[in-house]
């Protein structure tokens, strides 16, 4: 690699960082301007002034919201992400083990989505016009046009409830049998499969579309090769940049957009874990998950962007 795209791989990585730093205020500002007293809520409306007045004291709430910050943001700089208020336990180890849970889940979602996806594109394509490329459209159209709470709704009436094949609840624990795991997550990584999966299937058909219309793909169709063997060998090399794009972002919604799906299927991941404390008001916990979700997210962003400026030389020289 040229020190042309060492610079900048360079500058993407420092733009993330930026990014982050700014997302970072705008989560402490978030939960401050939030209605409510955090130290009434943990004490109770029977609390006395007293007490509440010691109760702030000892959280830094009688400090200046600017003071506040930085104290918050040195300790994520040394991987201290506080206490909870509502059980007093470190939020450091609280969050690994749902961050596990979550990625576990979303590895698996990611595992059958993604290979699907593209195998359901290159078919719409060699199909294209004919009613294989118009069943498939037709589907995923469908699929993007229902939220993700009413599919997993839908999956737990009729696979949970009324055939019991599937558990409706995806507990999993320290220990679980590895089989018994993969059956608890069934029916949430299905969800988050349909979710992405048209996504990633639509524009998987749309870049390989804009391909076949190059003339190096004329040329190849005019020698003879068959439909399959242009797909193949000259229009699919030349869309991995686009579609590990596409992957890349989806895969970001897998990890940040599960909220709604651990809550449904009651998993404890870090969506669970982050409703649960907003319920409680518990603003350390949402800190912190806010930043982590925000991290995985530009994280993924800047992954997919490298991806494309190694692939595509075309993307290091805009001018």
């Amino acid at each position: 690699m040229g020190s042309g795209l060492w610079t900048l791989i360079i500058q993407r990585l420092l733009m993330g960082l930026g990014l982050l730093l700014a997302v970072s205020v705008l989560i402490f500002a978030g939960t401050q301007i939030l209605p409510g007293d955090v130290a009434a809520s943990i004490l109770g409306q029977s609390a006395t002034p007293e007490a509440l007045a010691n109760l702030r004291s000892d959280l830094g709430l009688d400090q200046p919201a600017w003071k506040r910050y930085f104290s918050w943001l040195g300790g994520l700089l040394q991987g201290d992400l506080g206490t909870a208020l509502s059980n007093g336990k470190d939020i450091s180890a609280s969050l690994g083990k749902r961050l596990g849970n979550t990625l576990f889940l979303a590895f698996w979602a990611a595992l059958m989505s993604v290979p699907l996806a593209i195998l359901l594109g290159l078919l719409a394509v060699r199909y294209r016009g004919r009613w294989p490329d118009k069943l498939i459209s037709g589907i995923t159209l469908t699929s993007i046009s229902l939220p993700e709470f009413f599919i997993g709704y839908l999956l737990i009436y009729f696979i949970a409830v009324k055939t019991q094949w599937l558990p409706s609840v995806s507990t999993v624990y320290e220990g679980m049998a590895f089989a018994d795991r993969l059956k608890a997550i069934a029916l949430p990584a299905i969800t988050l499969t349909m979710v992405v999966l048209a996504h990633m299937m639509r524009m998987t058909r749309a870049a390989i579309l804009n391909v076949m219309q190059s003339a190096y793909v004329e040329t190849a169709e005019l020698k003879g090769l068959s439909a399959f063997e242009v797909i193949r060998k000259h229009a699919f090399p030349n869309v991995i940049a686009p579609i590990v794009n596409v992957v890349m972002l989806n895969l970001a919604f897998l990890v940040v957009g599960v909220v709604v799906v651990e809550v449904i299927f009651v998993y404890p991941g870090m969506g669970q874990y982050l409703v649960d404390h907003v319920a409680k008001r518990d603003v350390p916990v949402v800190q912190a998950c806010g930043l982590v979700f925000a991290g995985v997210y530009i994280l993924l962003n800047m992954v997919a962007d490298i991806v494309a400026l190694l692939s595509n030389p075309r993307l290091r020289h805009p001018k």
